[in-house]
């Protein structure tokens, strides 16, 4: 394969053919991000084409960040059963296919079906989850930076894809803009097709950090005891304040990111005046802060009290919101809250990973994360509704903000609800 001859002429330069698979995964997420992000450039455009009701806009993208979330756990399972490569081309391939069919949809329940179900289900299976199993399957060493870095690429997605995607749609229509997420897509199958490899061992590699070979790993358990796993985990983590803990926190990062701002910042935007191309730009620069904020959150992640780290993000993102909601939108707020607001936008990350990994163990934390990540989608889903409600009943996002703002303020609080990690741990048996 195309893999093993690469890994050999790396291998020969003292280069692991690991960061090539990061790399790749990077890429892949960056255009899934793309994706994802495309709905917020096809709100208004759906509604004045079509003259739907932008709370229905809204709940097909509201049932995608469920399944977003939801098929999480399950994305891990199917990666452990049917491999990585297979997975995620399958996904790209749902996506593709969700996005092609859109362009020729007439009717609001083709927007659910396939926004909300087919797109929701092909993202949901290339979500942060895909990013954390190829750390912890090719990195040792590094691994937090390579966390940190799959992380960001949904920062990198909204930088590279908005501001063209605006573009597009407002000179050639919302068509336009998902042509190119179509292209940009299959690009990613493509390089997945010829880079992605499930584990070092199948390159005759160790993992990086490590001397030794993992001998290969068997496939021959059965699908129903892949499916089952994920929900053994979460009846074990429900036992957990912990876990409810995280989750409730990721539930409000996801209330108070994606679901509101990503989804409704141009039509936020827009009620002050702002068109579509200098919204979208401005979500890119809350998206650069974010790349850095993210990856500097890794890094204090592995050097301080990822309790504290999670008042600290979760506060400033509260109070950002909270002053947004009083602004008047003008140049210098909103570049003020790009600064502040995008310089934690998924910072909360890194920190949630690692006290997943601290408090339930590293062979279950794949699977914790996944259900966490869960909660973090129906908080998103949760605002994509609920302030496309306030926009079709009052004609004003600034609730929205506000609540989000608010409940930002108390995760934050919450985290002093977690004790030292180590102090207790989930009893789970390997698997």
């Amino acid at each position: 394969m195309l893999s093993n001859t690469i890994a050999r002429w790396m291998a020969a330069r003292n280069i692991h053919y690991g960061w090539l698979v990061a790399a790749t995964t990077f890429l892949t997420m960056l255009a899934t991000a793309g994706a994802m992000g495309s709905a917020g450039v096809m709100i208004q455009p759906l509604h004045d084409e079509f003259g739907w009701d932008i709370a229905d806009i809204s709940t097909a993208m509201a049932i995608r960040l469920v399944l977003f979330g939801l098929l999480g756990p399950f994305a891990a399972a199917f990666m452990n059963h049917f491999g990585v490569r297979q997975v995620v081309v399958t996904a790209l391939a749902l996506i593709v296919g969700g996005i092609g069919l859109s362009l020729v949809m007439t009717e609001v329940w083709q927007l659910v079906a396939l926004w909300g179900v087919v797109i929701g289900v092909g993202t949901g299976m290339t979500a942060l989850v895909l990013g954390a199993t190829v750390a912890s399957r090719w990195f040792s060493k590094r691994r937090g930076l390579v966390v940190g870095l799959m992380t960001a690429s949904n920062a990198t997605g909204q930088l590279v894809f908005l501001p063209i995607l605006a573009a597009l749609t407002e000179a050639y229509g919302w068509r336009a803009a998902l042509t190119l997420c179509v292209a940009v897509i299959v690009t990613a199958m493509v390089l997945v097709l010829l880079l992605m490899r499930d584990r070092p061992s199948d390159v005759g590699l160790p993992v990086y950090g490590e001397t030794a070979v993992e001998a290969p790993v068997s496939q021959d358990h059965k699908l129903l005891a892949t499916l089952a796993s994920p929900l053994i985990v979460l009846k074990e983590a429900a036992t957990s304040p912990v876990f409810w803990v995280l989750f409730g926190s990721f539930f409000v990062c996801g209330l108070s990111t994606n679901g509101l701002i990503q989804t409704h910042w141009i039509s936020i935007c827009g009620d002050f005046g702002l068109t579509a191309v200098m919204a979208a730009s401005t979500l890119a620069v809350i998206g650069l802060f974010d790349f850095v904020g993210t990856i500097f959150a890794g890094w204090l992640s592995d050097r301080y009290d990822n309790r504290l780290l999670l008042f600290f993000f979760y506060g400033f993102r509260g109070l950002s919101l909270l002053y947004l909601s009083f602004s008047g939108f003008t140049f210098l707020e909103l570049s003020l809250f790009a600064v502040f607001y995008g310089l934690d936008w998924v910072a909360t990350v890194p920190p949630t990973v690692k006290l997943a990994a601290e408090n339930f163990g590293r062979e279950k934390a794949g699977l914790i994360f996944g259900w966490v990540f869960t909660g973090h989608q129906l908080g998103a889903a949760t605002a994509a509704f609920g302030a496309g409600v306030f926009k079709s009943d009052f004609n004003t996002y600034m609730p929205a903000l506000q609540i989000a703002g608010l409940m930002c303020l108390l995760a934050a609080l919450a985290q002093f609800f977690l004790k030292r990690p180590g102090a207790t741990r989930l009893a789970t048996q390997p698997g």
